[in-house]
This record gives C-alpha cells, structure tokens and sequence, in this order.
C-alpha cells in the first residue's frame, strides 16, 4: 500500500534512509539528520497540496510498517521532476522496488498525463538500473553529476502504457 508520507512516519523513514546499504546511493553515503527527514516530508506535504504528488511511504497490506517509499521529487538546478523509490535492505531481491515505482510511474501517467517521466540513478547502483529497465524506462544519457557517473533514464507515457497493456 502507499500513502503519502507524514510526520508520524519520521523515525522510521530516518531509520531507513540512514541505513548503510539504503543511504549509500540515495544520499551519497551521508548520514542525513533526523532534522533533514522531517524537512523532506514537510516539503513532500506541501507537494502533495500544491501538486498531488509527493513521496509516498509503501506498506505491506497486512502492516503498517514503512518498508519503503516512492514518489515524484524535483533534484538539481534548476529543478527537474525524476521518478525516487526506495526499500529497505531487508526487503530487497522480492520486486517491492519494481512494484513501489511502477505504480509511481503508472500514477504519473495515468492520473496527471505527464508525456513523460525522468529518474536517475548512479550507474554503480545495478539494481536500480534493473528496476528502471524493468518499468520500460529507456536510457537518455550518462553524466557526470557531482562527481559520481550518473545516468539518467526517460520513460514515455505511450511506451509504458502501450508495455502495460500487453
């Protein structure tokens, strides 16, 4: 299940993006503060009212614990909207990443029209390549951003949902 994600979800969506193996490629190795999560849910907030989309926090139907998250977020300057998702490690290697940004991705185009949607990724970081590849998302370019090799994927809406379909 996703929903939009609210302050209540804080410590465990801190605990989650300050994990090794998840903070790695999601925030360049950065221990982040606990003052920067509610930051970035109290923005995600403001998108979802200014905007309808945010981040989302994903939930197995049958708990309410945070095991990931998802949305549409703006990076770099000037601001471009990309495709964000994420899982906890200990949920990694069953398809929650494929299935969390693939309903992201079918929400953009199905709800907002969006002709297209952007995400990135470090090109050392193989399984997100894989869930991006997976969700029909063609590479666009490769760059240098920040000093990490970064590449950067499109997916169009008559692509995925012309995939979708068959």
């Amino acid at each position: 299940l996703l929903r939009p994600l609210a302050v209540g979800d804080a410590n465990e969506l801190h605990s989650l993006w300050t994990h090794p193996d998840v903070r790695r490629y999601l925030w360049d190795g950065e221990i982040i503060s606990h003052e920067q999560t509610l930051s970035v849910i109290a923005t995600s907030t403001e998108l979802f009212a200014d905007q309808g989309y945010g981040l989302w926090g994903a939930c197995r139907r049958d708990a309410s614990d945070l095991i990931g998250f998802g949305g549409l977020w703006y990076f770099r300057d000037p601001p471009e909207l990309e495709l964000l998702y994420g899982v906890a490690a200990e949920h990694w290697h069953h398809g929650l990443a494929t299935e969390v940004a693939g309903a992201v991705l079918r929400d953009a185009f199905e709800r907002f029209d969006f002709a297209a949607v952007r995400a990135s990724t470090d090109a050392p970081n193989v399984a997100s390549v894989r869930v991006l590849e997976k969700l029909g998302m063609q590479l666009d370019k490769r760059a240098t951003v920040g000093g990490r090799d970064t590449l950067f994927y499109r997916a169009t809406r008559t692509a995925v949902m012309a995939e979708g379909s068959h």
